[in-house]
């Protein structure tokens, strides 16, 4: 398959560029910036833009062979600059920045940019900007305060553009990108039919007539891994759903049943009281993550001790958690503890399968519809791998646990009631580890404060709180205060992230 190689050098926008390509039918793939990679395949070349400046001590840089290797390459924002270093331009830091909205204005016409570009609306993001054109390097648009915002060098199948055209703020981002893939001729053959095709396919030649042990959460990503393996290999599947005791209400109940409607055999483990006992006095928030991380594991390995014949454990890792956990320069440094890359010990002995390490969430979710998951299933909102223990702020105890899942459903009910269910992104409830005083029945209370957190994103990677309208917020907040014990007042988190993130801990 063609693809068009990513290389990152640390911009909270890089996944974006992957996504766009992607929904353009082309299969793209990000690498660190100082990446060796394999040439087979590759159609294309984009440079990402970076929170760093050229002239900068230490400036990531791409290795020289990624201009020899004869592809079209794109630089965008920071690229633009590592063009022009490499090139012999000028890159100096400029006394007007740029961010936000510009209207490009063409100098000439040309197969990335073309006219109906002109004077429309792109999205800057820079505090540096060309102001000498690279040897062999010609103007292409301007904006009024970048006078080369688009350059080319068509001998080297080279382009640099100032601005974003992955954002949704560039009107004509789109149809610029989808020029470069046009430039690079590159075959519009990505699409979850033949992901999903060619994945049973390899699935089967590489498992064979063996076992795979696939730990089941409830979350869409574990779900879609064990049915596309389930289609793959029958019964030769084992999964297994392990109740840690900080899901959400009913939500074992109803998971079981919806891997009985599938026909794929689902072991259920219930080990919510070994979780709750380790968790006890806990109040650190990433030692929650850790102790529970270790948790499932001594759970896997007992359930997996009475199995004979398994060689292989299945993971539901994405494409972000496998960009997150290689250290590059920029925000996407470091990964979460909870996540599944590098988390399996070694003395498990089984060998890796992750299906959908190629995915992002949103297309592992049109995956789930190709295989035939319900659609409420598939669309349900992203549920952190520590479950509730992260919604909990302080100390976890059960009658937290039963308090914040009352909350919690509904909100869930009350997002559901109103149609707003599939217009977020996330919405939940958090307890807060702090009482305040209230009025209930002519009696002073001090009671708990529960937090409710919606958000809107695409991704993930950014988010916005979600405008409400007044009534289903207030219906949300009276029917907590009502109908959940021990709670006087109910508070709107209305936090972006960045600088916030969308969970509390």
């Amino acid at each position: 398959m063609n693809r068009i190689v990513i290389f990152d050098f640390g911009s909270q926008y890089t996944q974006l560029i992957a996504r766009r390509i992607r929904e353009l039918g082309v299969y793209a793939e990000i690498v660190p910036y100082n990446a060796e990679i394999e040439k087979d395949g590759v159609v294309g070349i984009i440079l990402s833009g970076s929170p760093s400046s050229i002239y900068e001590k230490d400036a990531p840089l791409p290795n020289n062979y990624v201009f020899e290797m004869g592809v079209p390459i794109l630089g965008i924002c920071y690229g633009m600059q590592i063009v022009a270093n490499k090139y012999g331009g000028k890159i100096a830091s400029s006394s007007k920045k740029e961010y936000g909205h510009a209207v490009i204005k063409l100098d000439m016409e040309d197969e990335l940019i073309t006219k109906d570009v002109n004077l429309s609306s792109v999205w800057m993001s820079h505090g540096d900007r060309l102001e000498k054109l690279p040897n062999g390097f010609e103007a292409v648009a301007h904006t009024d305060n970048s006078p080369y915002a688009v350059i080319r060098n068509k001998d080297k199948k080279i382009w640099a553009i100032q601005f974003h055209p992955e954002v949704v703020h560039t009107k004509k981002g789109k149809d610029i990108l989808n020029n470069f893939l046009n430039i690079c001729n590159a075959e519009k053959n990505w699409n979850m039919e033949n992901f999903m095709q060619n994945t049973i396919k390899n699935l089967k030649e590489k498992i064979g007539d063996k076992k795979v042990l696939c730990a089941i959460s409830g979350g869409v990503d574990s779900s879609v891994v064990a049915v596309l393996l389930h289609k793959a290999i029958g019964d030769n599947l084992i999964g297994v759903f392990v109740n840690n005791g900080l899901l959400r209400e009913n939500e074992s109940e109803y998971v079981m049943e919806s891997f009985n409607r599938l026909g794929v055999n689902v072991n259920y483990v219930d080990a919510s009281n070994l979780f709750l006992d380790r968790l006890n006095g806990v109040l650190d928030p990433e030692e929650k993550r850790k102790i529970i991380g270790h948790t499932f594991i001594d759970v896997f390995r007992e359930f997996a001790s009475n199995l004979k014949d398994v060689d292989f454990l299945a993971q539901g890792t994405l494409y972000p958690d496998v960009i997150e956990s290689v250290s590059v320069k920029g925000p996407s440094a470091t990964i979460k503890s909870h996540h599944n890359v590098g988390g399996l010990p070694k003395d498990l002995h089984f060998k890796l399968i992750e299906p959908l390490r190629e995915l992002f969430k949103d297309e592992v979710r049109q995956l789930g519809i190709q295989l035939g998951l319900d659609r409420e299933f598939i669309e349900r909102h992203p549920f952190p791998g520590p479950g509730l223990a992260i919604r909990i702020v302080g100390y976890i105890t059960k009658d937290k646990i039963k308090t914040l899942q009352k909350a919690d459903s509904i909100v869930q009910q009350e997002i559901k009631n109103a149609d707003l269910y599939n217009k977020v992104w996330q919405a939940f409830a958090v307890l807060l580890p702090v009482s305040s005083v209230g009025v209930m029945g002519d009696k002073r209370t001090y009671n708990n404060v529960v937090a409710v957190r919606i958000v809107e994103s695409i991704d993930g990677m950014t988010a916005d709180w979600s405008k409400l309208p007044y009534d289903v917020l207030g219906k949300i907040s009276n029917r907590i205060i009502n109908e959940v014990e021990g709670v006087n007042r109910v508070v709107y988190d209305i936090s972006s992230k960045p600088p916030a993130t969308i969970e509390w801990e």
